[in-house]
């Protein structure tokens, strides 16, 4: 503690950072570890396992086609309208909790306030394992009964306005099971943050044992990469092309991004950007569909000796807020992983570099990306409401909460994250029979078609008794 204020009082004196951060001298070069050159001078340590798999013919199945057909209105007051169109030959149905059906139309989210002004959404399912299972989409409110006299008290008053911009979403996906026999599989894993790539070894492990081809990289400024002195080496911009560049290096015909917290933005990213080769998406704790903007009133715009003084208390809190439990075993976890060891000037850079305007609601409902949200319950960092708010958004997602797991949940319950992972990997939709349509039924009410759910064994990946 003396030391680390002796070192912010000279930071303060001679203007100089205390705690300059330089990529840690390793030999694991050898031991599936990597050094890229993103840039010139721009030099990112990747973890790159190649599994040794046997030779195997297996085919790839037929997997199963999942089509969504959406109309979002943007209007000036800041509220988004999302209606659900369906499709003339089959309509999708959302699970109320009742186990009634119930059709998608529309639901208008508030953009400004999502607190004060909440969507409505689908009830969702828990599954035996305490998880809520969800489908990205609209949700409605139940219609009335036949034969009964609409409540005009109750109808909220039309008002005519008028939209700033209108998108239609028009999304059939072929989705298959990723297996690691696959030769076209790759899965890549993205810190957040104050971490690196080390926070992932016990998810690496796991699925490098099952045959997956994995690619983790340290971002900027953390772990064994390089850390420029210039604060805009750690916008998002910045980052996000450092990630692209990881991206075309390794990716396979198929891919799968996994994200944490800051790490759930770059996925996202590259999703939207590169939808034909992501073939899915796990977001860990990454929060609502929001844009990013720096905030005015944070502790990491203070100088950066004077963050430098306060490292102790800084990483006191996250110790607090990031893990259920604040034991010599999570403090073990964070120094085996080397999470939260950035030095205050990286700290104080990503956190004020946090601006991209671009990635709001529209932007992440766009993706046509099946996706995974994994929540811990007892994050302090990320309320669960934003995670929730995510999943209406997205066109197709599914969340899971873990009831014993924080903001580190993949490495306070490494067994139920990577059995959630596994099954969303091997996950496909039921392809629906093929008939042809009655010429009596096409000038009537379209049929409706279920959506697979965990009960009837389709849309949604079940979780095992172990998740918490």
């Amino acid at each position: 503690m003396l030391t680390t204020l002796m070192d912010g009082l000279l930071c303060c004196l001679t203007g100089k950072s205390a705690n300059v951060v330089v990529p840690i001298e390793t030999s694991e070069a050898a031991d599936g570890y990597e050094f890229v050159e993103v840039k010139p001078g721009r030099v990112l340590r990747v973890r790159h396992i190649i599994p040794e798999r046997e030779v195997v013919d297996e085919p790839r199945g037929p997997g199963g086609s999942v089509h969504r057909k959406r109309k979002i209105t943007v209007y000036r007051n800041g509220q988004l309208l999302i209606e659900d169109l369906g499709d003339a030959a089959r309509q999708e149905l959302l699970h109320a909790q009742n186990g009634d059906t119930q059709p998608n139309c529309t639901v208008e989210v508030e953009l400004a306030d999502p607190l004060s002004n909440p969507t409505p959404t689908a009830d969702p399912k828990a599954d035996k394992t305490g998880s809520v299972v969800g489908t990205g989409g609209a949700a409605t409110s139940p219609a009335p009964t036949l034969g009964s006299a609409p409540d005009l008290t109750q109808q909220p008053r039309k008002r005519r306005r008028k939209p700033k911009r209108t998108v239609v979403i028009d999304s059939e996906r072929k989705i298959t099971s990723c297996k690691g026999t696959h030769a076209d599989v790759a899965v890549f894993f993205v810190h957040g943050v104050g971490g690196s790539l080390d926070i992932w070894g016990s998810q690496m492990d796991f699925f490098s044992r099952l045959g997956y081809e994995v690619i983790a990289p340290d971002l900027a400024g953390h772990g064994a990469s390089s850390a420029p002195q210039i604060a805009a080496a750690y916008t998002f911009y910045a980052l996000a092309e450092d990630m692209r560049a990881i991206f075309k290096r390794y990716a396979r015909k198929r891919n799968i991004l996994i994200g944490h917290s800051y790490g759930v933005s770059f996925c996202t990213f590259l999703a939207h950007e590169y939808p034909d080769q992501v073939h899915k998406v796990v977001m860990i704790n990454g929060g609502g569909p929001t844009a990013l903007e720096p905030s005015l009133c944070s502790i990491f715009n203070l100088p950066t000796c004077v963050l430098h003084c306060l490292s102790p208390c800084l990483a006191w809190s996250f110790l607090k807020a990031g893990f259920a439990r604040q034991g010599a075993k999570e403090k073990q976890l964070l120094k085996d992983n080397n999470a939260f060891n950035v030095s205050s000037f990286v700290l104080r850079a990503m956190m004020s570099g946090q601006y991209w305007p671009e990635g709001d609601e529209v932007y992440h409902a766009e993706i046509p990306v099946p996706i995974l949200l994994v929540h811990g319950m007892y994050d302090k960092f990320v309320p669960i409401e934003e995670d929730q708010r995510m999943a209406e958004i997205l066109l197709l997602a599914f969340l899971k909460i873990i009831n014993e797991g924080s903001h580190m949940v993949m490495m306070e319950c490494p067994e139920s994250v990577n059995t959630l992972l596994h099954e969303f990997f091997l996950w496909e939709p039921d392809s629906p029979p093929k008939s042809k349509p009655c010429p009596e039924i096409a000038t009537k009410r379209p049929e409706t078609a279920k959506i697979p759910t965990a009960s009837n064994g389709g849309a949604t990946p079940e979780s095992k008794d172990e998740t918490k």
